[in-house]
């Protein structure tokens, strides 16, 4: 299954938090903020962090092929976080929590996943299986990561979606907006079926990206399929 969530600050304003949470935030962000940003500028960028953010869309994709016709089914969850990570959760539960299924995102495996992981933990949603990670070893993980797969091992490499569609000749998911804008389009221009698209596009990017990896042609329009 390949994904991708987006993510905004918890509470619109920083004004809107508790006397703790500010001073919390305010820890949370010391290092990160410096002497560059008082911790109320800073809140623009709460959603970052799962202890201060929530997730608004979960957009998910998987290949059928049938007769040597492929397709990418896209969809997506979104809305009041606890029905989104309560619908996903049981997503992973019924139909992709077998042995065989892989969780594939861009920077999944340190942003993505644990994400949501901390986002269910924090709502008291039991984790599926696909999420949960304690005790296992490394090699018992179902997550892949297509960022990971580009670094071929070098660990100091970051690149970007919007980086890697391009110098792989992708269309790229940032044609509309970007991540930096998600938040004022939910908040300000409350347009939460514009982000969604947003989301449903960086899915199929990561599948595009994966395929490419793989040396197989990429997906034509004609083959994803919203759901």
């Amino acid at each position: 299954m390949f994904l991708d969530i987006e993510t905004v600050p918890e509470s619109e304003t920083f004004e809107a938090l508790s006397p703790v949470e500010k001073k919390l935030w305010e820890k949370k962000t010391a290092y990160q903020r410096k002497e560059e940003h008082t911790p109320e500028d800073f809140y623009e960028r709460a959603g970052i962090w799962a202890e201060f953010g929530k997730i608004i869309c979960i957009s998910v994709g998987f290949f059928v092929i049938k007769n040597d016709t492929r397709n990418f089914r896209v969809s997506s969850f979104s809305g009041e976080e606890r029905s989104i990570l309560q619908d996903f959760g049981a997503l992973l539960n019924d139909y992709f929590n077998g042995p065989q299924h892989l969780l594939c995102g861009h920077n999944g495996k340190e942003f993505d996943f644990p994400y949501i992981a901390r986002r269910m933990l924090i709502h008291n949603i039991k984790l599926p299986n696909k999420l949960n990670l304690f005790g296992k070893k490394p090699w018992e993980i179902p997550h892949l990561d297509t960022m990971e797969l580009w670094r071929f091992g070098d660990y100091k490499h970051f690149t970007s979606l919007a980086l890697l569609t391009h110098v792989l000749q992708i269309p790229t998911p940032k044609d509309d907006i970007d991540g930096s804008q998600v938040a004022a389009i939910y908040y300000q221009e409350k347009n939460l079926e514009r982000i969604v698209r947003y989301c449903e596009k960086d899915t199929i990017a990561v599948a595009q990206v994966f395929l490419r990896l793989r040396g197989e042609p990429i997906l034509t329009a004609d083959e994803i399929v919203s759901v």
